[in-house]
């Protein structure tokens, strides 16, 4: 019997073979809104302030608290899953039963919600770093529940593990494809919080932004 992992770069396989053939149909690509164009990205990017991370001292998850309900017996994180799936069936509580996933950091195709991981874009330990650690509870709660801004996307759980907290210097998604609209997503969600970026970070933005 195969091991998830095995089963896991089975679904990637195919899912990259789907792209290149070009029958990925009824899959949607995981679209958070307000991704800005590369111009205006690339403006917003110039305007960072550039400065050496912060600490982690008194860091916390549970300061940024997330998934809250956002009505209709849903919560954040199963808005996301509906939103950036395709044909998703939820229950009576609002948990996803059926649906598709497609991962654009990795090109993978998930069948099961379990699978699926909603990232935060610029990672909650990455906004404490650079800001958030002088925010209210209010303001970080607003930030790991972010709806409007390119903030929330649902991805391959392990990837999103791999990446952990890290910056684009240290962690890009796997698919070179997407590394355009990954740093196009970082710094609209830096420029809309007043977040702070490191001088290898902006480097890797820069580079990555001028592939668009």
């Amino acid at each position: 019997m195969p091991t998830r992992r095995a089963v896991r770069h089975s679904f990637t396989v195919l899912a990259a073979t789907a792209v290149l053939s070009g029958t990925l149909v009824g899959v949607a690509n995981a679209t958070p809104p307000g991704i800005p164009t590369a111009t205006t990205a690339k403006s917003e990017l110039a305007t960072l302030t550039v400065k050496a991370d912060g600490t982690l001292d008194g860091y916390s998850r549970d300061k940024f608290p997330h998934w809250i309900d956002q009505g209709g017996s849903c919560n954040t994180r199963e808005v996301v899953l509906k939103r950036d799936g395709t044909n998703v069936v939820t229950d009576s509580s609002c948990a996803a039963t059926s649906g598709k996933w497609f991962s654009p950091y990795d090109g993978a195709t998930w069948t099961a919600a379990s699978d699926v991981d909603i990232d935060h874009v610029v990672p909650l330990a990455d906004a404490w770093r650079t800001g958030a650690a002088s925010w209210t509870t209010a303001q970080r709660q607003a930030y790991a529940n972010d709806l409007t801004d390119p903030q929330l996307i649902a991805v391959t759980d392990n990837v999103n593990q791999e990446k952990g907290d890290k910056s684009p210097d240290a962690w890009k998604p796997p698919l070179t494809s997407y590394w355009c609209t990954y740093a196009k997503m970082w710094v609209a969600v830096k420029y809309k919080f007043k977040l702070t970026i490191n001088s290898a970070e902006k480097t890797a933005l820069t580079d990555m932004l001028n592939r668009c």
